[in-house]
């Protein structure tokens, strides 16, 4: 036997409206709601145990690098503090390169787990706000949906679901852990280090993001003019193949194939346009990477020869750098699709907060009509005010 169904939410229960250019902010504090559902305590306790576990993965993740420190301060007969401490089990090499490859394993499982466990919350979210999408257009008049195309309207509902599943995957697999990691490393430099390493990877990561984020409204662009050119060639191919037989007919091949090249040449100069930005945005960012890790090695590598660093910091170094490199390569990516998510949900918010043209008034009884006569009497109506339908 079938569960019976949700009952759909009441339209505009929770829902924010959202213009056009809100911003991504905006955009996710009107989403909050749904991802922290009032209703449902056991959601509530699935995205803190989400949270939870994005901290802990990101605490054993960092554990990776300071293995691989102490192995080679072990190899490099230059024991840590650590070391002194467990000399039988983790000051040995062996024993230290076995738990580097358990913590890569347990930071992958923590992630896996992570998922699960929230994957019921953005799932109910993209549920929730789908039915109070769909039926709020339910009470919308006959003249807004005579306005607007149909399969423009389902086109907004699943881009707007789309957008949801990659604001939140996005967000929390690439975004926040990012800010985490970024804090995580931060503290270990001043720990271990001091504030000069600090400064550096500050002034990395800032001048990293700041390039991406140009780099990347520039491909917007670009890209956009690609694809305008590729649908105007498509569209001329279409056209022309359609009219097979007229084409051949005023004997115009010549003329049709001269037209579906212009809009080719126009695309693959767009195209090439494309490939060359996207190679200024990876040289870019692994320039402005490999300066920041540049400078942190040499700055290490001064202090083993004075004395206050030893060979595993010097490996520590590169390899947290590196560590967050790999995230870091994404952003450039993350920023264009959730700005996109964020474009589509705002949409979704847009159908949402609009008003029905026919509301009951605040307070307004049931009408009870026992007896009575119906009159029409100067009588106007029309869907379209350019098209009356009724009058007088």
């Amino acid at each position: 036997m079938s569960s019976p169904a949700t009952p759909v939410p009441a339209p505009l229960a929770r829902a924010t409206v959202l213009q056009p250019g809100s911003g991504f902010v905006a955009t996710f504090q009107a989403l909050w709601p749904y991802l922290w559902p009032p209703e449902r305590a056991d959601l509530r306790q699935r995205v803190v145990a989400a949270f939870v576990l994005l901290v802990i993965g990101r605490l054993v993740l960092m554990g990776v690098p300071f293995t691989f420190k102490w192995a080679t301060d072990a190899l490099a007969n230059n024991p840590t503090s650590l070391s002194n401490w467990l000399p039988f089990l983790v000051g040995a090499p062996l024993a230290l390169t076995v738990i580097y490859g358990f913590a890569r394993v347990g930071s992958a499982a923590f992630v896996q787990l992570r998922d699960a466990i929230f994957a019921p919350v953005f799932m109910h979210a993209v549920r929730t706000l789908a039915l109070q999408t769909f039926g709020h257009l339910h009470h919308l008049s006959l003249r807004f949906h005579l306005e607007r195309k149909t399969g423009g309207l389902t086109r907004v509902l699943e881009r707007g679901r789309n957008g949801i599943e990659e604001m939140v995957r996005l967000g929390l697999n690439q975004l926040v852990p990012v800010i985490i990691e970024v804090t995580l490393i931060i503290s270990v430099l001043l720990w271990l280090f001091d504030w000069r390493y600090v400064v550096v990877l500050v002034t990395m990561v800032v001048g990293y993001m700041a390039y991406t984020i140009k780099a990347t409204e520039w491909r917007i662009a670009i890209r956009a003019q690609m694809n305008e050119s590729d649908t105007d060639a498509n569209a001329k191919a279409i056209d022309s193949l359609l009219n097979y037989e007229t084409v051949k007919y005023f004997g115009a091949e010549a003329r049709e194939t001269a037209r579906y090249d212009v809009s080719m040449a126009r695309y693959e100069r767009n195209s090439i346009k494309a490939y060359t930005s996207l190679a200024w945005l990876n040289f870019g960012q692994a320039a402005i990477f490999a300066a920041g890790l540049t400078i942190s090695m040499v700055m290490c590598v001064r202090g083993f020869q004075a004395g206050t660093n030893t060979v595993g910091d010097f490996v520590l170094i590169n390899a947290m750098l590196i560590q967050l490199y790999i995230p870091l390569n994404f952003m450039g990516t993350v920023y264009r699709e959730i700005k996109q998510a964020t474009l589509d949900i705002e949409q979704m918010f847009s159908l949402i907060g609009r008003d029905p043209e026919i509301q009951d008034k605040p307070g307004a009884p049931a009408l009870d009509v026992r007896a009575g006569t119906v009159t029409f009497e100067d009588v106007h109506f029309a869907y379209v005010p350019e098209r009356p339908i009724s009058e007088n």
